[in-house]
This record gives C-alpha cells, structure tokens and sequence, in this order.
C-alpha cells in the first residue's frame, strides 16, 4: 500500500486551512487518512505549522511520501534535515548526541531568523492590527472649511405633485 504524507484541505470557501496526513495514496484528497500528524495554515503571515515531528520522521522512516508543498513544509520545520542527520548516525559518520547537537544549533538559529521575518513583516505594514488582520481606521480629520458649514433653518420639503380626479378637477388631500 503506497503511503502519502499530504495537504487535507478544510476550512471555507477562500479561507483554506490544512490538516497535514498520512494517507494511502489512493485516497481522495479529503477522504480517510491513517493518522494526523500536524495542521498548515497559509492565511496567517507567515504561514502558521504545527507539526508532530517525530510523528512525521516516523513515517518517513518507514517509507512515506510526502507531497511537494508538504516536502517544503517538512525541510521548514527541520524534519528533514533531522531524517538526513540520523541517517549520518545509521552510517557511523557521527554519533547520535551529536546528531541532536547540530539539530539544536540549526533549530535555534531558525527560530531567529523566523522571529526576524516575523518583525520585519510587522514593520512593513504597520497599519495592521495582528497578523492577517483588518487594517486599522484612522479617525478623519475635519478641515476647517468643512465644520464652519452654514447650517440650514429651513428644511427643504419634496414639492407635492397634485392629483387629477375623474373629473379634470385637482383632488383634494
């Protein structure tokens, strides 16, 4: 049975919102899976990933497939490159307290170089209240012309049309 680790899509109609699965790969796109392993969603800047990694490392290890957006996702989160650091262990090239070393120092500078992205997105839009979130309004400032308007003393009335009768002569109200 092939095995595909891959997008389902939920959410509503413009507003996607993913469950990262691993899934025959005969399966439609959102019908049965075998287990959930994380959750995508694209809307938020950047892109919010919750992902259970050794979930994920466990069925790659066991031959899964992922899909080319859930590949990117995978290298972003570090599964990847922790799959190609166990496979250096499995090899003897180093042992495993080294292997999580150089995990630990890849993951900490990622985290830094997310948190930049993040504040340098936030200081590129800084009429925005949260992430993906409505711009803010800004109250309108009045000229001077414009709040020293004339104001009226008379109401102006809509003219009343009169009504004909049967008879030619005007109706009466």
């Amino acid at each position: 049975m092939p095995v595909k680790i891959r997008l389902q899509r939920h959410g509503s109609k413009k507003r996607p919102f993913y469950f990262i699965v691993v899934a025959d790969a005969r399966a439609p796109r959102d019908g049965k899976f075998i287990q959930k392993i994380g959750t995508y969603n694209p809307l938020t800047v950047p892109a919010s990933v919750q992902l259970d990694r050794q979930k994920a490392l466990d069925w790659l290890h066991k031959g899964a497939q992922p899909t080319d957006t859930v590949r990117r996702i995978l290298s972003y989160k570090g599964v990847l490159y922790l799959k190609h650091l166990l496979r250096g262990v499995k090899l003897g090239l180093f042992d495993d307290a080294a292997a999580m070393e150089k995990f630990q120092k890849w993951h900490g500078e990622h985290e830094i170089a997310l948190k930049k992205r993040a504040e340098d997105n936030r200081r590129a839009r800084p009429g925005r209240r949260g992430p993906g979130g409505p711009p803010m309004r800004r109250p309108m400032e009045r000229s001077a012309e414009r709040s020293e308007r004339p104001e009226r003393t008379e109401r102006e009335r809509p003219v009343q049309i009169e009504k004909k009768s049967e008879g030619g002569a005007p109706a009466e109200a």
